[in-house]
């Protein structure tokens, strides 16, 4: 059979027949096989088949059973952790602070923080510290002069016969 004149569709009821109506490869059952529902698998007895059927069914009972004994246990642990007062918030925090001490204790942080302390006390760190310190200070200055300036401004303002005016006609309004 050619195999690009295949019926590819797995879905089509020709799947496993060529365009001539020869049979390919298929999952349908071989003939004389028509009236058990599972054909068995070559090499198996149907004794066989039956006691790994039986034994299929045990061990899914057993997996549903194991599902239900999880499950109970999940309850149990939950009310136990109500009773004790540990909510999940608290298990986040508890996990939050065992990574952060995971962290802090790993070659890798305790490299950069070494690292770090030995740029800190370069001289061009502290020469840029103290310089960062000093516009920090003379900024602040300057918004507290500029500050004042503008309350000085709105003080002058507000004494002006302009704004006086502007205050009697809003208060003659009310």
């Amino acid at each position: 059979m050619d195999p690009a004149s295949q019926d590819i569709n797995l879905n089509s009821p020709n799947k496993a027949l060529g365009v001539d109506g020869e049979a390919g490869l298929s999952d349908m059952p071989a003939e004389g096989a028509m009236g058990s529902p599972n054909p068995l698998p070559p090499g198996l007895t149907e004794e066989e088949a039956e006691d790994l059927r039986t034994e299929l069914a045990k061990v899914e009972e057993e997996i549903t059973t194991l599902r239900q004994v999880l499950s109970a246990k999940e309850r149990h642990s939950t009310e136990l952790k109500r009773k004790l007062g540990l909510s999940p918030l608290n298990e986040l925090k508890q996990n939050i602070n065992k990574t952060l001490l995971d962290v802090q204790t790993s070659n890798a942080y305790q490299s950069a923080s070494a690292t770090w302390d030995d740029i800190t006390h370069t001289e061009a760190y502290k020469k840029t510290q103290e310089t960062l310190s000093q516009a920090g200070q003379k900024t602040t200055a300057a918004l507290s002069t500029m500050g004042t300036a503008i309350r000085r401004g709105l003080g002058d303002m507000r004494n002006s016969a302009t704004f006086k005016s502007f205050e009697d006609k809003v208060g003659n309004l009310k």
